[in-house]
Formats: C-alpha cells, structure tokens, sequence
C-alpha cells in the first residue's frame, strides 16, 4: 500500500511545483485526489509532446493521483472543497495570494473544520511583500535566485535552463515541508499553513553565494562548464567526437586525473593542494587534460579513467539513457499500463526504501475520471452528482 497509504492529499494546484510535490507522495501511497477546471484542465495536459492529443507531460505528472474536475469559482464547487478538506491530511494550491480567502476557502477556516490539515501554499515569491500578488513561474525564480546570471559562457549572455527546474526543485522541497509539517502533526496533534516562494529553493541550492558576498563582496560570474571551486572540471571532446564530463572535487581525483593524463609534476606544486588553487592555474590544467582526451577515442578514455578511479561520464541525451546498463539496473525507467495510450513510459520513484518502496501505480488519468468516485465518498448520490454536472460544476 505503501509508507503514506493512510494520507489523503487534494492537488488543487497547477504546472509544475506544486503538482510535482502533490505526485512525490502519490508515489509513495499516499491518495491524492487532482482537482482540475472542468473544461480547461491542468495546463501540463497542453504542454510538450502529445500523442493523438493526449499530453504526455501530464501522464507523469497527473500519475497516481485521481482525477476530479471542479469549478472552484462556483460555490457548489467550493462546498466540494470544504468537505474534501475536512476528512483530508494536506491540500496543496499555488493560487495567487488572497484567491482561496476570495473563495470562502481561507486557510484559517479550513483548519477550524480540520484542526489536522496541513495547508500547503505554493507561489512565485510568498504569501506576503511587495511582489506577492504578481504572476510568478519557475523561469522568474531562475532569473531572480542568481542561477541564469551563473550559467553560460564567460562571453556569453545569462543562460535559462531548457527544463522547469525551479519549479522541480520546488517541489522536492515542498514535498520535504509536507512531511515535516506531518511529523510535527504527529507530535502536537496540530496541522499548520506552509508559505513556500519558489524563488527560495533554488537560491537555497546555489551555495553560500551570499554569505560569501556580505564577507568578501564576490559576484559570481559565469564560468562556462568550468567550476569556481576546483579544476580541472570541464566538458572534453574525444577523438571520435563524443562528450566527457570529470569532476575533481576531491583532492586523491584530481591528482589521479592529472597523473593519467601525463602531468603528475604538478601535485607537488603547492597551489595544487587545494580546489581554489587548481582554479587559479585553470587554463594550464585543461590543456592538459583536454589535448590527452582529443588524442583518443571516448571507450579508451573512460576505461583508462576508470581503471585509474577518476571520476568521468559520457554526456548523454535521452537516446543513450535509454540503453544505459546503469539506469536499466536501477530499474529508473518503468512502462505502466495506460487507459488512453495502452503503455507509457515514465521515470519511476526517485529513490528505493527497502522495506517500503513507491510504486508508479497508473499513469495521468483523464480529466474527470474520478470525479463521480470522489463525490459519492462524500455522501452524494447519483442525481445529486448528474444535477452539479448538468449545471457545469463538476466534468
């Protein structure tokens, strides 16, 4: 049944951060019902590639969740809500700040109905300040948090990333928050409001850029694919015109990533001992590295790198992750039976429990496939359920 079988969740948000999190706890058992716009749907369901228009984004998204459409603008719908709630462990929405209060759906009312429910709250900047009300995505807290001013060539402009990154590590850590909200529940008996702006996470992960600006007044600067931490750490052409990557953030890699590629002299030299050292003696450290990568073939240079036990990659697109024996024996890619497309497949689970694993259960469902099932769990019967779809509530 899995670890969160006994959680139910409502997923009232949409793209991406939210969602992401609502589907981190599906994957581990949790029940989380989807609530959609009865005629628009999730906009994940029109993002990216489809199949006989069949998104294919959301059937990753929307998995393990049920799908129920409801107008939330309707009071009929927002009764839906209430009632939702108060048998619910967590509801999670990404609304602008001041719509769920608009809606009779306010957070305070919803906790005096269900003392336990963890209200989790996902926006671009926050619940509060000068930004709060404004539109905010994933792309703004890229720009914002530092990371595009980061990213690119040294001669290059600031570089977005061609993925919702924020909004992915936005929802790790909402999903983080939610279980610790529990945990919390579990000591006091009390639930809680989680006030997450997705501009924070990502700001979190780029190391401790401030704390070196308010000591030292240093600005990042785009480095390319080098590191301004340690070197040698670059991208590598091969012979035969493949990509390497190597990383030598431990200090035994990168003397036997040196020593291989011929220029062992160089580990005695003191400013070798230390990662900043190495980056100040960049450029004479990737010639050697990048001319002994271009003299051979990418198979010779990953065996050698790993007979010598550096640290090295081919650089993959999707093809080659599809016939890697590593993912293959992770089991990190699962085809699960699809109601609309026979068999799709997705990434599985991001990690393993030994005694309790996640399981990829069902794939997105369509809209409003669950939606009957959902409201007959809430007491009402069949005309009560024809009457709010005859009426353009519920889908």
């Amino acid at each position: 049944m899995g670890s969160l079988a006994d959680l139910r969740v409502i997923d009232m948000a949409t793209l991406f951060a939210g969602p992401s999190a609502a589907m981190m706890l599906g994957d581990f058992g949790a029940d989380v019902i989807k609530i959609e716009h009865p005629r628009r749907g999730d906009p994940s369901r029109g993002h990216g590639a489809s199949v006989d228009g069949v998104g294919l984004w959301w059937k990753t998204l929307g998995r393990n969740k049920r799908a129920a459409a409801v107008d939330l603008s309707r009071p009929q719908g927002q009764d839906i809500i209430r009632r939702l709630a108060a048998g619910s462990d967590v509801l999670i929405e990404n609304f602008r700040p001041g719509t769920l209060e608009r809606w009779g759906l306010d957070p305070q009312d919803l906790l005096k109905d269900n003392p336990r429910l963890i209200v989790a709250r996902m926006t671009g900047f926050g619940q509060f300040g000068p930004m709060a009300k404004q539109p905010g995505f994933g792309t703004l807290a890229e720009a914002m948090s530092g990371f595009a001013s980061m990213t690119g060539q040294p001669d290059g402009p600031p570089t977005l990333p061609p993925l919702a990154l924020a909004d992915g590590i936005a929802g790790l850590a909402m999903s983080y928050a939610i279980m610790v909200a529990l945990h919390h529940r579990e000591r006091t008996g009390q639930g809680q409001v989680i006030d997450m702006a997705i501009i924070e996470p990502i700001l979190g992960l780029l190391g401790p850029q401030m704390t070196a600006f308010r000591a030292l007044g240093v600005v990042p600067e785009r480095t390319g694919n080098r590191s301004s931490s340690n070197a040698p750490r670059n991208t590598y052409r091969t012979r035969d015109g493949r990509w390497l990557a190597i990383s030598t953030s431990a200090q035994p890699v990168a003397e036997r990533v040196v020593t291989l590629v011929g220029r062992g002299d160089l580990v005695g030299q003191p400013w070798f001992a230390s990662g900043s050292g190495r980056v100040a003696h960049v450029d004479e450290l990737d010639e050697a590295v990048a001319s002994w990568i271009a003299a051979r073939d990418a198979d010779e240079v990953i065996a050698a790198f790993e007979e010598a036990q550096a640290a090295i990659a081919p650089i993959y697109n999707v093809k080659d992750i599809a016939v890697d024996p590593q993912y293959a024996a992770l089991g990190t890619f699962v085809d699960v039976a699809d109601e609309e497309l026979g068999e799709v497949t997705m990434q599985n689970v991001m990690f393993r429990l030994s005694d309790s694993p996640g399981e990829v259960r069902w794939p997105g469902r369509s809209l409003g496939h669950d939606t009957e099932q959902v409201l007959a769990e809430l007491g009402l019967d069949a005309a009560a359920i024809a009457a709010l779809r005859e009426d353009g509530v519920i889908a």
